[in-house]
């Protein structure tokens, strides 16, 4: 039989979607149960940029605006607490399991944001950046959110992360040591993934850095609409053998950005474990 779902601490909880858990990111108190609804899923299809203006003016300023988020949060307690947790040799052996004999563990962030829009999607994409300086392990960083602009898209090539041309719905297979970075993304993305790596060789390989599937879990628990469940079914039925380290937000600077975030490490040994009725 499956161990039972660990969940160790570092803090925090979110919820976000579309036929998902929506939260307010005004502050910290969120205590009414989270709004759900039902989406029609999507298939992979090409994409580019609605816009196809090139304007320095907006690159150079957007850069400036990046440059400015990574110094500030790399000086701050949040993200040296979070190298710290990062660190510890229980999450330490954790990566290197999902690495195996592999030198480099891609990343992909999906759903970041208007980077140029708003200071969260930069915090976001900064911690991305940032971690892949740190640690040597960490390799090429692919990005996508279908409403990514042309001038977004030029400033992200620029700091050397490939935007793919590719609206994947989530649906990456980890066929190597793979990051999927997907701070505050909508429960079908989640959901998407985990079907896409529904296999444990798949999911050995697979590290997320996520809403809390615990959080999902306490509030889909609450819901009795079949079809909600159904929506929702790996995120919930992968608790089980997921291993998950809340971080820590200690400031209402990082707060909005990170809240309810977490590292989700996934352990299935047969493939017994993986079956799911009605799939």
């Amino acid at each position: 039989m499956a161990a039972s779902a660990k969940t160790l601490t570092a803090e925090s909880h979110t919820l976000n979607g579309d036929w998902t858990v929506v939260s307010s990111r005004r502050g910290r108190q969120r205590k009414n149960p989270p709004k759900i609804t039902i989406r029609v899923q999507k298939q992979p299809s090409h994409w580019a940029p609605t816009d196809l203006e090139i304007n320095f003016a907006r690159e150079s300023k957007l850069m400036q605006k990046i440059q400015i988020c990574m110094k500030k949060l790399e000086m701050s307690q949040f993200f040296l607490n979070l190298l710290d947790e990062i660190q510890t040799p229980e999450m330490m052996n954790y990566f290197h399991r999902v690495l195996s004999s592999e030198l480099k563990m891609k990343m992909v962030i999906y759903g970041i944001g208007s980077i140029e829009s708003y200071e969260s999607p930069r915090l976001q994409l900064s911690l991305a950046i940032l971690l892949k300086r740190k640690f040597n392990w960490i390799g090429d960083i692919e990005v996508f959110d279908p409403i990514l602009s042309a001038t977004e898209s030029r400033v992200l090539e620029a700091l050397e992360c490939s935007v793919l041309s590719i609206n994947e719905q989530g649906r990456r297979q980890a066929e190597k040591p793979t990051m999927f970075f997907m701070p505050h993304c909508e429960a079908e993305l989640y959901d998407n993934l985990l079907q896409a790596n529904w296999e444990a060789r798949l999911l050995n390989c697979t590290v997320l850095f996520g809403n809390s599937f615990e959080t999902y879990e306490q509030h889909l628990s609450e819901y009795k609409n079949s079809a909600i469940v159904d929506s929702t079914k790996h995120i919930l039925a992968v608790r089980k053998f997921t291993d998950e380290f809340r971080i820590k937000t200690i400031s209402d600077t990082y707060f909005s950005a990170f809240h309810d975030s977490s590292w989700h490490f996934f352990r299935p040994v047969l493939e017994t474990e993986l079956q799911l009725s009605n799939l």
